[in-house]
C-alpha cells in the first residue's frame, strides 16, 4: 500500500472535516447568493457589475464546467471563477482563501491558475484583438481628441511587477528599485485599455531592451504592424508626419516612437514638445494605476512561480480590458485625479537616429505653431521651470 511506504506521510483524513462543511460554511455557498442582491456589495467584491460577472461565465464556462465522478462533487464554474477573482482582487494567500472558501490549498492554487490560462485564452481576441489600420485610426482619433496628440497610435510604458524571488535566477529578476519583479511592457489607448503587451521581461532589464527582444518591437521595427501611411497634421502645411507611439526617455527615438527632448538646452519649443508628449504618455501610466488599483494582487509581492505569475498577469490584462468595455466607469470611481497638469521627467539622454530626430522636429515644430498651439501650454511650461 502506498499509505506503508516508508517516509511517506499518513493521510489522516480524505477530506477534512473542516473542507467538509463547505456546502454549509464557505463563502460561495454562504455569501454569494447574498451579495448578487447588492450590485454595489456585488462589486466591490468581485471588481465587476454582476451584468459583466455573468457575461464572463458564460464566455469562460466550457473550459471551468467539470463532470462529478464517484469519488467527488466538481466544483461548479462560478465558484472557480469567483475564487480566482478573489484571489486577483485581494491579493490574499491562498491558506487565507482556503479558510474563507473551505477548499484545499492545492486545489485553490489549481483553480487560480487553470482559470487564470482560460481567461487569456478565451477572451484575448475578444479585448485585445491584434490591431488594424483601422484600428491605429480610431486609436489616433482619441488621442487627438482626448490629449491633442495627433497622429498617436498609443503611449508605451514598463509596470514592475513585484514577485518572490525565483530560485537559482541570481540578479535577473532583481530590479533598479531594490526588489525582484517581472516586467509588463504595455501600449495604452486612450480610454485606458491595453493594446498590445509583452509579459515576463527580467526586472534587471531595460524597458528599451525589453521592447527591442519583445515581438512588438520587431515587427515596430519591420514596419509589420499594419500602421496607416503618413498624414499631415491637422490644419498643417508640413511634411505628412508617420503614426507614432509616445513614451519616456527610458526608450529610444525611432520614426514610430518618440520621447522627450533631453534635458540639456531646452528652450520653450522643446519644452512645449515634451509638455505635449508627457500629457499623451501619461495614459499608459493611468491605466497600469486602475490595473493595480481594481487587482490588488499587485500591490504585494506574488508569491508564485514565474510561469503562474505570467498568468496572473495575463488575466488580469484581460479582466481590465474586459470590464473597461463592458463597466462603465468613471475617474471618481477609480479615485484618480485624470487633471491636464503633468510633470516633466526630461533626464537621461539617449542616441537617437536620424530619422526619428526629423519625425520629433515635425511634431515640435506643429505644437508652436498658430494650427497646433493650446492656449495654455506656455503657462504649463513656464509653471514647470
Amino acid at each position: 500500500m502506498l499509505d506503508d511506504e516508508p517516509g511517506r506521510k499518513r493521510r489522516r483524513f480524505w477530506v477534512h472535516p473542516i473542507v467538509a462543511q463547505r456546502q454549509q460554511k464557505g463563502q460561495f455557498h454562504k455569501l454569494f447568493n447574498d451579495l448578487r442582491q447588492d450590485s454595489n456589495k456585488f462589486k466591490s467584491y468581485c471588481r465587476m457589475s454582476i451584468e459583466t460577472f455573468d457575461h464572463l461565465l458564460i464566455c469562460l464556462h466550457p473550459d471551468l464546467n467539470f463532470v462529478d465522478t464517484s469519488m467527488r462533487r466538481s466544483i461548479s464554474a462560478e465558484q472557480r471563477l469567483l475564487v480566482t477573482l478573489r484571489f486577483l482582487a485581494t491579493g490574499n494567500s491562498f491558506a487565507s482563501l482556503h479558510f474563507e472558501f473551505l477548499l484545499g490549498i492545492s486545489t485553490i492554487s489549481g483553480i487560480v491558475c487553470h482559470t487564470c490560462k482560460v481567461i487569456w485564452q478565451r477572451l484575448r481576441e475578444a479585448v485585445m484583438p491584434t490591431p488594424t489600420a483601422a484600428d491605429w485610426l480610431r486609436i489616433a482619433a482619441g488621442f487627438n481628441q482626448s490629449a491633442q496628440f495627433p497622429n498617436c497610435i498609443g503611449a508605451l510604458d514598463g509596470k514592475h511587477i513585484r514577485v518572490k524571488k525565483p530560485p537559482h535566477s541570481g540578479s535577473r529578476y532583481f530590479n533598479y528599485k531594490q526588489y525582484f519583479s517581472v516586467v509588463l511592457m504595455a501600449l495604452a489607448d486612450s480610454d485606458y485599455k491595453f493594446v498590445i503587451v509583452d509579459i515576463g521581461g527580467y526586472g534587471s532589464t531595460s524597458d528599451s531592451r525589453i521592447l527591442s527582444a519583445s515581438r512588438m518591437g520587431e515587427r515596430l521595427r519591420q514596419n509589420q504592424l499594419a500602421l496607416p501611411e503618413p498624414s499631415r497634421l491637422p490644419g498643417s502645411a508640413g511634411p505628412p508626419a508617420p503614426f507614432v507611439i509616445v513614451a519616456d526617455e527610458g526608450f529610444a527615438l525611432s520614426p514610430h516612437l518618440m520621447r522627450p527632448f533631453p534635458r540639456r538646452d531646452l528652450d520653450d519649443r522643446k519644452r512645449i514638445f515634451n509638455y505635449r508628449l508627457t500629457r499623451a504618455r501619461r495614459y499608459v501610466e493611468c491605466a497600469f494605476g486602475i490595473l493595480s488599483s481594481k487587482w490588488r494582487v499587485f500591490q504585494s509581492s506574488i508569491q508564485m512561480k514565474p510561469d503562474n505569475v505570467t498568468l496572473v498577469i495575463q488575466a488580469c490584462v484581460m479582466l481590465h480590458n474586459f470590464t473597461r468595455i463592458h463597466d462603465a466607469s468613471t475617474d471618481a470611481d477609480l479615485g484618480l485625479n485624470m487633471t491636464s497638469s503633468v510633470s516633466l521627467d526630461l533626464s537621461r539622454p539617449g542616441r537617437p537616429g536620424t530619422a526619428g530626430l526629423a519625425v520629433r522636429e515635425i511634431f515640435a515644430d506643429y505644437f508652436s505653431s498658430p494650427e497646433g498651439a493650446l492656449s495654455w501650454q506656455m503657462d504649463a511650461i513656464r509653471g514647470s521651470r
